[in-house]
């Protein structure tokens, strides 16, 4: 253990993907709400991570010059976050095989507009952290209720129980607590962060099981091993299952099916009307192998239905 004030070491790599790579973009799902302490953007266009590594702790600024990545990374876990930077950055995705699905689904009606979104963002890639607990925390909290209530709870408990982040991270970034620390928050903490019983309990039980889910992330973007465990996990449904693997597997076939949102963006984007799951994974069907990438260029494109009705509100539990 470094002793009290000790600076942690920088590690450094420099990285030239074969082919062009927007960072932000592609590490932007990570990324919980405005404030959140494990992502940054500083002025500079840098972005900034914390991850819990196998080694343990560790903070990483990505900046993009001119085509050439730049890792910089401190603490514990600072070679382990450069060693698997390009995994993050997405060097598994199989871009060409999109390529390939597009031309296959040309007759399909909604192929010109897949082609006219993907040549917009030409740099998106489906990176993989290999870190499945860190992405499933925030999911479950972003379970059936609005983003700034999710975002509300992830914040407070990671800077609660957080690790303040090795190096010079910008002031306020943590590192998500091990998967023991979850397990042993009690009740009445859940409480003040604004997350109920329900959410709690599927955390907490998860924790349990976090060594044998990350396991599975060897398995590189093929996650059905990933997705029957954790459907197998009380609490955890197709959607939390696909919010967790599209980050920590970097798979591009993960839809979100269940999202408030997403079927009626897609159904709009595809035929001009609004559609339900069933009408989503339909229209998606032409696209098979790349379905979440898919709905990720359509949630870029900007593309949506008109407002009608009420919104979800914000619930806050600390009043009850």
């Amino acid at each position: 253990m470094p002793s009290a004030g000790a600076v942690p070491v920088l590690r450094e790599r420099r990285w030239t993907p074969s082919t062009s790579i927007d960072v932000g973009l592609t590490l932007s799902p990570h990324r919980r709400g405005g404030g959140d302490p494990a992502w940054r953007r500083t002025p500079d266009g840098a972005i900034w991570r914390t991850s819990r590594t196998p080694e343990g702790p560790g903070t990483l600024r990505v900046a993009d010059r001119r085509g050439e990545v730049h890792g910089q990374a401190w603490g514990p876990g600072a070679e382990w976050l450069l060693e698997t930077l390009p995994q993050a950055l997405g060097v598994d995705d199989d871009v060409s095989g999109f390529a390939g699905s597009l031309a296959a689904a040309r007759q399909a009606p909604a192929a010109t507009l897949v082609a006219r979104l993907a040549a917009r963002h030409p740099g998106l890639r489906i990176g993989r952290t290999l870190r499945v607990f860190e992405a499933l925390v925030p999911a479950v909290l972003e379970q059936k209720v609005v983003g700034r209530e999710a975002w509300r709870a992830w914040r407070w408990l990671m800077r609660k129980y957080g690790e303040p982040a090795p190096g010079p991270a910008p002031e306020g970034m943590a590192v998500m607590p091990p998967p023991q620390v979850w397990r042993a928050i009690p009740s009445w903490d859940w409480h003040r962060a604004g997350a109920e019983a329900v959410r709690a309990r599927t955390i907490i039980n998860a924790a349990h099981h976090a060594e044998k889910l990350e396991s599975t992330a060897l398995d590189g973007p093929d996650s059905a091993e990933a997705d029957r465990l954790l459907r197998a996990l009380p609490g955890i449904g197709v959607w939390t299952s696909a919010e967790v693997r599209q980050r920590s597997h970097g798979d591009p076939d993960a839809p979100s099916v269940g999202d408030f949102h997403l079927p009626g963006m897609v159904g709009w984007a595809f035929t001009g009307e609004k559609t339900d799951d069933a009408g989503m994974l339909e229209l998606l069907e032409p696209f098979r192998g790349h379905r979440h990438r898919v709905v990720k260029l359509i949630e870029l494109s900007g593309l949506r239905p008109p407002a009608r009705g009420p919104r979800m509100a914000p619930r806050d539990y600390r009043s009850f």
